[in-house]
């Protein structure tokens, strides 16, 4: 019970890894906010938590800005503080440069990066108040290289790791710590809802999704991380090696990712 007590607020937590963290977290004797649009959704994970840890639903849309300041005083008034902060809320993207609405390129940069330093920026007074807190990030493979078809959601997840290690660095001696999270493929509903260039859904599971990691061993895994405070972790199958191809031969690297077709 290494989290017995601590408020573990998880954004995106109506399905794959978020829902997955719920319960690892909910195992691990955690109180939960779990946020999500879908509050159907949301009760269902509620009622399939096993812990002793209370429970409290906060169903919005992470990009409605204006709503984040609001919510962060209903966790505040229901536990009191907020020890752990999991922004994992965010969408995908399958479509071409040159085929992708700019509407849609900024839609993804909204959810993905800017909803999440914006709910971060309200939540760290609090942390400052208690002397200590930890900021968990759900980044990807792509946050440290780019394939096509993928062009917004690389580049909102290159943001993430700019902003949040210059965070880390400012806060650290503070007592706020940050976790960077790169999964590669993963069994969830993400490529179902990834964005066309039109902005509709794709809709369909990738057969790199359909073969991804099991959701719960990738909690399993960011909850061990979080819990030995490491900076980063990649969480990853046979696609991790193109993190050190991409390290040790880079030229190699474009020449393959230029003939690529992630699905």
């Amino acid at each position: 019970m290494r989290f017995r007590n601590k408020v573990v607020w998880i954004t995106g937590a109506s399905s794959g890894i978020g829902e997955a963290l719920a319960y690892a977290f909910s195992a691990e004797g955690a109180h939960l906010v779990l946020t999500a649009r879908r509050q159907e959704r949301l009760e269902q994970v509620k009622n399939a938590c096993k812990g002793e840890g209370k429970i409290l639903l906060l169903p919005f849309d992470m990009t409605h800005l204006d709503c984040h300041a609001t919510m962060v005083g209903a966790v505040i008034e229901h536990f009191g503080q907020v020890d752990v902060l999991v922004n994992n809320a965010g969408v995908s993207q399958r479509s071409l440069v040159m085929e992708t609405d700019f509407s849609v390129d900024r839609r993804i940069m909204e959810l993905n990066y800017f909803s999440v330093v914006h709910l971060t920026k309200q939540v760290i007074p609090f942390m400052l108040q208690h002397e200590g807190g930890h900021i968990v990030v759900v980044s990807s493979l792509l946050g440290k290289f780019s394939t096509p078809l993928r062009s917004a959601y690389c580049a909102s997840k290159h943001a993430l790791h700019g902003y949040f290690n210059a965070l880390r660095a400012e806060l650290y001696d503070q007592g706020i710590r940050v976790t960077i999270v790169c999964p590669g493929f993963v069994k969830t509903e993400v490529s179902q809802h990834a964005l066309r260039g039109d902005g509709t859904e794709h809709g369909q599971v990738d057969p790199s999704i359909a073969k991804g990691l099991e959701p719960n061993k990738v909690a399993q895994r960011i909850v061990d991380a979080i819990h030995k405070k490491k900076e980063e972790v990649f969480i990853a199958g046979p696609e991790g090696f193109a993190l050190l191809i991409n390290r040790f031969a880079p030229g190699l690297f474009s020449k393959i990712i230029r003939k690529a077709r992630v699905t």
